[in-house]
């Protein structure tokens, strides 16, 4: 997360579900909502469900484990393949 409320740099979150029709991903513990739900027939217990709610994808950088940050990504094409750098610290990205 770069940004928002759950802004956090130090910390590696994990990508849940990507949406690309809508330009937003699911992260895991990020932009919690809270449902309340009633009983029904196949869930008999309602009550209050807390879960996640999907963010812009533009809020969110990928973690680069070399510098321990989130880096932005360069590419660069060797042998005719795309290949994905780390910018912060020049790593292959797998």
């Amino acid at each position: 997360m770069i940004s928002g409320e759950d802004k956090d740099l130090k910390k590696p979150r994990k990508v849940l579900q990507v949406m690309l029709e809508e330009a937003r991903v699911l992260v895991e513990g990020v932009n919690i909502v809270t449902r309340h739900s009633k009983p029904t027939a196949q869930e008999t217990r309602g009550g209050i469900i807390k879960k996640e709610a999907p963010i812009a994808i533009s809020n969110v950088m990928l973690w680069d484990a070399k510098s321990g940050g989130p880096s932005k990504v360069t590419r660069t094409r060797e042998n005719g393949k795309l290949i994905r750098i780390a910018k912060k610290s020049g790593e292959e990205i797998k």
